[in-house]
């Protein structure tokens, strides 16, 4: 089995009676792009600040390549917090070579690389440039290029897309294609799900601080499908709502003849088909995965509902407690 290059154990980190972080735990294979999913304020970042040591978790363990986590680790990671910070007064190139060196890159070496990655950024011509004078998204390329210069092994970025233009995200998802092409393992966290289903090899959908799905990205796609299905026919599809097995119908805005259907657990799909044929002329009638926001919804509300369901498990508990008390008084 291969070692994880990054792995935490039952973290668990809380302030107060606020549980940011519970028990969570997830390995992240060598060489793949992982994802740390979920909604603002689920816990993504108070994660990645215990990983990179930045705080520290109340109980739990961050190991690197297996063993535990060291302060010498984390020279060899590159992180990119959601607070983004530069500094504003100096030129763009000694910014970056500054950087370089905080890593153990030679002065000279530094500033070669830092005009390396300006120019693979697409922003060479303001290595000379102080960084206030740059626009917002090319401020965020600097603290990428800051971020990749000293050429770790693992990237750890924080909502690394924000402040960046649809043009401007394509060629980062190159980068870091290309980086995971050499072999390095990236980490990153993201609420935006299209993202990460078009990027990650695995994830980790996180909600309420606590780790709700965990893997393989395809594999909890065959997981989670089989439910799903396109459908193109010619009839009245206002009555796709009342085909038996059929759970719920999305109709596409842009095709009269086209919906997606989505069938419940026990049904059957040729018993589905068959109804169908009794009113429609059928074109086509196919299983597809389901997107990830679709299944990080499923999911989610599968876990809230297990939540509600044990609290009110517990105050029905407590009640029944409650009354015996009373009644042992009596």
């Amino acid at each position: 089995m291969t070692t994880p290059t990054l792995e935490l154990i039952k973290l668990r980190k809380s302030y107060g009676d606020f549980v940011a972080v519970d028990d969570v735990s997830l390995a992240v294979p060598p060489g793949t792009i992982f994802g740390l999913l979920g909604p603002n304020g689920a816990g993504k970042t108070t994660s990645i600040r215990m990983i990179m040591d930045i705080i520290a978790p109340d109980t739990g363990e961050v190991r690197f390549a297996g063993r535990r986590r060291t302060r010498a680790d984390l020279e060899n990671i590159g992180y990119l917090p959601e607070e983004r910070g530069l500094y504003r007064k100096m030129t763009v190139v000694e910014h970056l070579a500054f950087l370089g060196e905080l890593h153990g890159v030679a002065a000279g070496e530094a500033k070669t690389r830092a005009r390396a990655w300006l120019e693979r950024l697409e922003i060479g011509d303001r290595a000379e440039r102080k960084v206030e004078e740059l626009s917002k998204g090319q401020q965020q390329k600097v603290q990428i290029a800051g971020t990749l210069l000293h050429e770790p092994e693992v990237v750890i970025l924080d909502e690394p897309f924000s402040g960046l233009d649809p043009i401007n995200q394509g060629l980062f998802k190159d980068l870091l294609a290309e980086y995971k092409g050499q072999g390095r393992t990236i980490l990153f966290s993201t609420h935006v799900m299209e993202q990460a289903e078009r990027l990650c090899d695995h994830i980790a959908l996180i909600s309420r601080g606590r780790v709700i799905l965990e893997g393989e990205l395809s594999e909890i796609k065959r997981r989670h499908g089989g439910n799903a299905y396109r459908l193109r026919a010619e009839g009245d599809l206002s009555r796709l709502g009342e085909v038996a097995g059929v759970a719920q119908v999305v109709h596409d805005p842009d095709a009269a003849d086209r919906a997606r259907l989505f069938l419940a657990e026990d049904a059957d799909p040729a018993r589905v088909l068959a109804d169908l044929v009794s009113f429609l002329a059928v074109r086509d009638f196919h299983s597809e995965e389901p997107e990830l926001g679709e299944i990080f919804v499923k999911v989610v509300g599968e876990s809230e509902a297990g939540i509600a369901d044990d609290a009110a498990a517990r105050g029905s508990a407590a009640e029944n407690n409650a009354t015996e008390e009373v009644r042992h008084a009596v």
